[in-house]
């Protein structure tokens, strides 16, 4: 816009804006200039979205996999026993510098013998069989509104498969010896590997005990196999320094855990029974004398 060429009518010859709105009334229209056309947009094709997210995938990928049977057994008994139980769990340490002594000196007698080896399995199925007939309620399980208390010993060994876990049931434990225990345990570990456990292996069960010392777990707490009451946890051997008459000294510890069902057995028996095992099991002449 050039003032020049406008003619104002204000005071002295002022420019007013009426003079202005005037003058570019006057004016011929400017032409607009077209717009430029947009470019169309034409959708990706599927092979190109496919292609262009496949590197993005390859960095985050998913499988979908339906549960074996065995797994969803797993599941469902161990979902069981969280929402049907009040399930706490103790713990206790012991000393195994006795059993491993023991073991060490009699080990190879022994497998020449029974033709199997000593383990510290046996120890501990040993030990747990003294603890439950001085604890009758941790060998016992809860049907509706009855408690029923077992009078025999039929003594759950969790072993791991490719497939999952599975508990193999020793019945009648308390009238085998350590080589009976021993076989037993080896006999149902390769059956489980191979697939071939029969139903009467794994029904029943009074009492669990499942070793994740073998896979270098240093504590745990293990969930109750139902209808069973308790359950006991073996740990991983770990030299640790303990305080033994004023002195330090290092001694091979491993951590035990009790899990139990607090609507049947008092925090009292639990924490004895943990006990009695320790004991048994620093001076296994209980064991082998049966006193």
């Amino acid at each position: 816009l050039n003032p020049a060429e406008i003619t104002g009518t204000g005071k002295s010859g002022r420019l007013t804006k009426t003079d202005v709105l005037d003058h570019l009334n006057k004016q011929a229209p400017a032409k607009t200039a077209p717009k430029p056309e947009a470019a169309e947009v034409k959708p990706a094709s599927v092979q190109a979205i496919e292609l262009g997210s496949t590197p993005a995938s390859n960095l985050r990928p998913e499988q979908r996999v339906p549960m074996t049977r065995l797994r969803a057994k797993v599941a469902e008994r161990l979902l069981q026993a969280q929402q049907n139980a009040a399930m706490l769990t103790t713990f206790n340490e012991v000393n195994m510098q006795s059993v491993i002594d023991l073991r060490n000196q009699y080990k190879t007698r022994f497998e020449q013998k029974h033709n199997v080896k000593l383990g510290f399995m046996s120890f501990f199925v040993k030990a747990s069989i003294e603890a439950l007939k001085k604890f009758p309620a941790i060998n016992a399980s809860i049907d509706g509104n009855d408690i029923i208390y077992h009078g025999y010993y039929d003594l759950g060994i969790a072993v791991s498969t490719p497939r999952g876990l599975i508990v193999p049931v020793l019945h009648d434990v308390d009238q085998l010896d350590f080589a009976g225990i021993e076989k037993s345990i080896v006999d149902y570990g390769e059956k489980a590997r191979a697939g071939t456990l029969s139903y009467d292996d794994l029904k029943g069960g009074t009492f669990t005990i499942t070793n994740g010392g073998v896979f270098g777990s240093m504590l745990s707490t293990p969930i109750l196999n139902p209808p069973q009451c308790a359950i006991l946890g073996m740990h991983a051997i770990k030299e640790r320094a303990v305080v033994e008459n004023g002195q330090i000294v290092i001694r091979p510890i491993m951590y035990l855990a009790l899990s139990y069902d607090h609507r049947l057995v008092d925090g009292r028996e639990a924490v004895q029974f943990l006990v009695t095992i320790k004991e048994c099991l620093e001076a296994p002449a209980h064991l082998l004398l049966n006193i």
